[in-house]
């Protein structure tokens, strides 16, 4: 299977170098391939429309990071590739940094389905009028906290203060974004009365041990590694944020989701339906397996992609965050758009189309599942 690492210095293939960290600053860095391209999605019976068919090859990005373990498990255990090869379909992965990257890969047609944040996905929905991607299921919940330095007690406190998110426009920028300007504090991207600095996350972690931020909305295990490894407190675990009502449990919102092109799902919907079927046989592994066989698994995992595995302390904390689930937790999408509109990083649109679940439906329907 051959992996295509892009960094800020571009595409690079085969294992990463020893200076990539777990999750870290190699791993981050915008793919810049014209953020004027877009997908098409061929109208049937017009002169863009063919036929149906296999794959020769299925490019799947994904992060090198917990929130992406069906990613991990899936390419760990071969639940993908084995699915795929039915129809004669290689898989080719490529590592990602930040969700705004991994849509401009999808929009730019460097790759063909990703694991990515909601809101890049819903950004990338409404800039091209429904066209750019579709969410097929959801992947990840949870895991997702705002840590800061000891002393730091509620919001007033961070007043002139520098505080990190992985990426501008991503689903925690946005999250930190809503929870300040609830809380009066004004977070403009010029600056405003907090600043917000995007950032990779080993980045942060390094950062807040130098001084240099005061603290970071993170997804797990960055969240649990500033807590564990550098005296952070968490000021916001964001599962407290959301009651339920828009996703049906309390604590529950979406962190990570499977998202396809619209047109490569036109033109080979077996090769998705495939990909969806091992995308659920790595969730049920991670779900049903002996919790010390994912634990090795996906530390044995993140040492290959990202550098460098997890102390076991920061493992365990951090999966206790998170939910693994295929549900895409859409009731969500409506809040998260309104949230990234009201910090002026999207603009309004509607969502209808952005979540199809249809072959979801039909991978759980061949897979004998619910």
């Amino acid at each position: 299977m051959d992996t295509i690492r892009y960094t800020a210095a571009g595409p690079h293939r085969g294992p990463g170098r020893r200076a990539l960290l777990a999750g870290g600053t190699g791993l981050l860095g915008l793919l810049v391939l014209g953020a004027a391209a877009t997908t098409t999605v061929p109208r049937p019976g017009s002169a863009e429309s063919v036929p149906a068919t296999a794959a020769g090859t299925l490019r799947l990005g994904f992060f090198a990071n917990l929130t992406h373990a069906p990613a991990l498990v899936g390419t760990a255990k071969g639940f993908f590739a084995r699915e795929l090869q039915g129809s004669g379909t290689q898989l080719a992965t490529s590592l990602f940094g930040a969700g705004p990257a991994a849509v401009e890969a999808l929009n730019a047609g460097a790759i063909d389905a990703a694991y990515l944040g909601p809101n890049p996905a819903i950004a990338a929905f409404a800039s091209s009028g429904g066209q750019g991607v579709r969410v097929l299921a959801g992947a990840a919940a949870g895991g997702a906290q705002l840590v800061v330095r000891a002393g730091l007690a509620d919001a007033a406190s961070l007043r002139g203060r520098t505080l990190a998110t992985p990426q501008l426009g991503g689903t925690q920028d946005v999250a930190l974004r809503t929870w300040l300007a609830a809380r009066g504090l004004d977070t403009d991207l010029r600056g405003g009365e907090v600043a917000i600095t995007p950032t990779a996350n080993a980045q942060s972690l390094e950062l807040f041990r130098a001084g240099k931020i005061d603290g970071a909305w993170l997804p797990e295990p960055w969240a649990s590694r500033l807590v564990l490894e550098a005296g952070a407190r968490v000021l916001v675990d964001e599962a407290e944020l959301w009651d339920g009502t828009d996703t049906g449990a309390p604590g529950l919102f979406p962190t990570t989701v499977l998202a396809v092109s619209p047109a490569f799902a036109a033109r080979h919907p077996g090769t998705v339906e495939a990909l969806l079927r091992g995308h659920l046989a790595a969730l049920d592994w991670i779900n049903t397996a002996k919790p010390a066989d994912v634990l090795a698994t996906l530390n044995a995992r993140l040492a290959e992609t990202a550098g460098a595995a997890l102390a076991p302390a920061v493992l365990q904390r951090a999966l206790g965050k998170l939910e693994f689930t295929a549900d895409p937790l859409a009731g969500a999408y409506p809040r998260l758009l309104a949230n990234a509109v009201a910090a002026s990083l999207s603009e309004p649109a509607n969502l209808d189309g952005l979540v199809d679940t249809a072959f979801l439906a039909k991978a759980r329907a061949a897979k004998g599942t619910k």
